[in-house]
């Protein structure tokens, strides 16, 4: 998984014991690593924060392995700590979100504004972290549910409420198997189920765009294609032919974003005529295309990083454009160049 590797499990701790296991109990752990971190990052809405959630249960796993009796799977265990992790995480109570969630529609020829804390956006990640699975509708459910609308929409469900739904839908557990997980009862799992499932599907009755219709591989490919040929000449007659009537843009971590065609060219034509020129390289990102920005350099020749651009696809036109400007963090996890010679 693109740049999400961090230090496996070691069968020594910093104590400097073996622990029981050994190396194999080690490797049994590893196998749940990539699994758990789009888990983690679906419950936090945050790459970074669930890179350091999957490492400590990574770390309370190893510690605990020895008292691991073996009346659950390991996978169900393993998820029992990454959840009271993640629960633990999110007890201050702050919820990450997209700029739609905080504020309506503005006119594209508004400047962005100021900035606002890394901590408040909910981050693109890597490709689309799945479960593993060999049915190709079971797949494609899983990599919907890493969508960047469907992430931002899991942040208004009680964390706990998140879990379940996510355990029970994503992780493929049973009501049995999140009961015992929670410590709770079956139908305390059921009907918190059926509260999360009514929050999301009114949150996406108020979404203008369909959520759940998605392009075939091939159409999205192609209309990616077209769109980063379109961006790079800044054709905007080809761009507003890509875009849906309602598309949107937005800028994170500003604050500021669009609605519609018009006000999407308004933006490209007057803030951000700088961007004219620009080159982009393709990537993924949520299950859904997307593209490292670079901007003609102010400084000489070549191009400097601009932002990770997150592309949606809905049907055959684009949805929604959401541009990361957070370069820093996000081109090394993407594995995308420092900057683009001439």
């Amino acid at each position: 998984m693109n740049g999400l590797q961090v230090g496996a499990v070691r069968p020594r701790d910093e104590v400097g014991a073996a622990r029981p296991g050994g190396e194999a109990g080690a490797a049994r752990l590893e196998t749940h690593r990539a699994e758990l971190t789009g888990y983690c990052y679906r419950m936090l809405g945050s790459v970074f924060e669930a890179e350091d959630a999957v490492q400590e249960t990574m770390v309370r796993a190893w510690r605990g392995l020895d008292r691991f009796e073996e009346r659950s799977s390991l996978r169900s265990w393993v998820y029992r700590i990454a959840t009271n992790v993640c629960l633990d995480a999110l007890a201050a109570g702050k919820r990450r979100a997209l700029p739609m969630d905080l504020s309506g529609p503005t006119s594209g020829a508004t400047s962005p504004g100021t900035a606002l804390d890394a901590d408040v956006w909910i981050e693109p990640f890597p490709t689309a972290p799945t479960r593993t699975t060999d049915n190709p509708a079971e797949a494609t459910e899983a990599a919907e549910s890493v969508r960047l609308a469907f992430v931002a929409a899991l942040q208004h469900l009680p964390s706990k409420q998140r879990a379940t739904l996510l355990l029970r839908e994503v992780m493929d557990f049973s009501a049995r198997e999140i009961a015992d997980l929670h410590g709770c009862t079956v139908a305390s799992v059921n009907s918190a189920l059926q509260r999360a499932r009514a929050t999301l599907a009114a949150r996406r009755e108020a979404a203008t765009d369909d959520t759940a219709v998605r392009a075939p591989s091939s159409l999205q490919q192609a209309l990616a294609r077209r769109y980063a040929a379109a961006f790079a000449s800044f054709d905007m007659a080809e761009l507003s032919m890509l875009l849906h009537v309602d598309a949107t843009m937005s800028l994170p971590p500003y604050a500021v974003w669009m609605r519609g065609v018009s006000d999407i060219q308004a933006w490209l034509t007057g803030p951000a005529v700088g961007c004219r020129g620009s080159r982009l390289v393709p990537t993924l990102a949520n299950g859904s295309p997307a593209f490292g920005q670079y901007r003609p350099s102010a400084h000489g020749a070549g191009f400097e990083p601009w932002g990770l651009q997150v592309i949606d696809i809905s049907g055959d036109q684009i949805t929604d454009i959401s541009v990361f400007r957070d370069t820093d963090r996000l081109f090394p996890l993407f594995n995308l160049p420092a900057r683009i010679d001439a």
